[in-house]
């Protein structure tokens, strides 16, 4: 079973549909509203929870009902919420507006944005006993550098999900084992032209990470040892949701590192597929024994 840490964020979507979204000033009935965990990173670690990896989060929430709502539901899920902390903040929270297949989202990170260097420092007992240490940076980058010098330190694999995209710093860079971004965020976090992905990625900076970039339906890319690049296909479903499916894959890439990332990549896209056919970022994540079914399906 693998272990991994999760560094990142834990917020609580709250969605409304409507049948026009609202102009300035104007008050409008909706049809319909909904609450949903959310969170790269709670995401995240529930997707690679379901997949059998032992996880432990690394995260802060307000001392609020949404609050002890995630914490519930991280540990439901078998996630270890020993180091997530408690903010003066209000837990972070989307607000998300749907209409006609758009939406408009407002993002308030709130306690997200209290997780600290020394809260990684606190967790430094779990970190040592991990196969992965995994982040995104929807918390301070200052917090997520600080974990990856402590995953190096501890001789640990360092995996960076990039998103929100942002350039990062040749540091950070040195120190992350896998990046995993889709062709926007590849572009910005290297400050490469988008279009050039192919060649960036079997031209990794060095000192530098190996990258596996995901391309929507289309499935993923990264490079093998010697540097060709290699094109996992995407599996054909029918798509209902696709929210957290990147969350899905990056899960499942550090469930499944320890199998080598031709496997690890193929299970990943296997996964984030399978999330697309239920609604819900966390509710149509599968579980271990869903992949393996849909994957005996496929040889």
């Amino acid at each position: 079973m693998a272990r991994v840490v999760v560094v990142g964020s834990i917020n609580m979507d709250m969605v409304v549909t409507t049948d026009t979204f609202p102009r300035l000033g104007e008050t409008l009935f909706g049809t319909h509203f909904s609450t949903h965990p959310g969170g790269k990173g709670a995401n995240q670690a529930v997707a690679a929870a379901r997949l059998g990896a032992e996880v432990t989060m690394i995260g802060c929430v307000g001392a609020d009902a949404f609050g002890g709502e995630m914490k519930a539901t991280l540990a439901r899920e078998g996630v270890d919420i020993a180091h997530v902390s408690t903010g003066r903040e209000a837990t972070g929270i989307a607000s998300i507006t749907l209409s006609g297949g758009d939406n408009a989202i407002i993002v308030v990170p709130g306690a997200n944005h209290e997780l600290s260097p020394e809260d990684i420092d606190r967790a430094s007992a779990a970190i040592a006993q991990a196969d992965v240490v995994l982040a995104q940076l929807e918390v301070p980058y200052a917090t997520v550098l600080h974990a990856a010098r402590r995953a190096r330190e501890h001789g640990k694999a360092f995996f960076l999900n990039p998103a929100p995209a942002v350039e990062l710093s040749g540091e950070l860079l040195d120190l992350t084992t896998l990046l995993t971004p889709n062709e926007h965020e590849l572009a910005t976090a290297l400050q490469t032209p988008e279009g050039a992905w192919a060649e960036v990625i079997t031209r990794a900076p060095v000192p530098g990470p190996r990258i596996a970039m995901t391309h929507g339906k289309d499935g993923a890319y990264y490079a093998d040892a010697n540097g060709a690049l290699v094109h996992q296909r995407g599996f054909a479903v029918e798509a209902v949701d696709t929210t957290g499916a990147g969350d899905t894959f990056n899960g499942a890439l550090a469930a499944f590192w320890h199998l080598g990332i031709d496997e690890a990549v193929r299970r990943a896209n296997a996964a984030g597929a399978l999330s697309v056919t239920r609604a819900g970022a966390q509710g149509g994540m599968p579980t271990l024994a869903e992949l393996e079914a849909f994957l005996n399906t496929q040889a």
